[in-house]
């Protein structure tokens, strides 16, 4: 059975948890976090760490395994890094808002699940009844007045509007997205879901519950189990 290191690399924390412990480690990461520095901290914290394999939660689009463009709140190094040589382990990497969602899906009753996460930006992701996820770049999109939906609903969006407009946008765009791709259920996650705790049940589309952050360390788990999800990370094994 392989035992998985799950990385979620995010603009204030790099998250590690590997299967059987329960408690994550955080290494502060930010605008100085390169690629290089993260496998760095990676290994220094995971030296005592007994796993086969690794799963990246990467803040931005993947194709075919490797990011497609460098992250916006992150240093450099991220599309020509190495990870698999770096860490000496195979490594799937994904985008991580898809890790998330993989976490968060319930199984083939729960039908098709949307996730849209609720952080600095606003990540999303499909995860069909079968659980195979399939990565979304919804957040760029346009909404109202020539802005997006990530300008509406993200960090920034909060701070220009206040949170009771905020919320209200959304709800909205829930809706929107929830009857778009045609969701049995609709998760909210991301550090700025908790916000919404106190709405009403009414104000959001039936089927909509909150996530959990740790969810990311579930995905990254269950990336390993089976190659379902083949299209949305790849296996890269570490060269000699």
């Amino acid at each position: 059975m392989t035992n998985v290191l799950a990385i979620d690399v995010g603009g204030t924390n790099v998250k590690l948890l590997v299967q059987g412990k329960r408690v994550p480690v955080k290494i502060p990461s930010g605008p100085t976090m390169t690629a290089a520095r993260m496998v760095a901290a990676v290994t220094k914290a995971t030296a005592e760490w007994d796993f086969d394999a690794v799963s990246i939660g990467y803040p931005g689009p993947v194709v075919r395994g490797r990011p497609a463009r460098e992250p916006h709140n992150l240093g450099g190094g991220w599309m020509r890094a190495d990870f698999a040589r770096a860490l000496g382990r195979p490594v799937r990497m994904i985008n991580d808002a898809a890790m998330q969602a993989l976490g968060s899906h319930e199984g083939r009753a729960s039908g098709t699940m949307l996730f849209l996460g609720l952080g600095t930006g606003l990540g999303s992701a499909l995860v069909l009844g079968d659980g195979v996820v399939v990565p979304m770049e919804l957040a760029h999109l346009p909404y109202r007045h020539g802005r997006t939906y990530e300008e509406y609903v993200g960090a920034a969006g909060l701070e220009r509007l206040g949170k009771d407009k905020w919320r209200k946008h959304v709800c909205e765009i829930v809706r929107i997205l929830a009857a778009a791709m045609e969701a049995d259920q609709i998760v909210l996650g991301g550090g700025n879901a908790k916000r919404l705790a106190k709405l009403r049940k009414r104000q959001l589309p039936a089927g909509t519950r909150l996530g959990d952050n740790s969810n990311a360390f579930r995905g990254g788990f269950r990336l390993w189990e089976s190659d379902r999800n083949a299209h949305a990370s790849s296996s890269v094994t570490p060269t000699s």
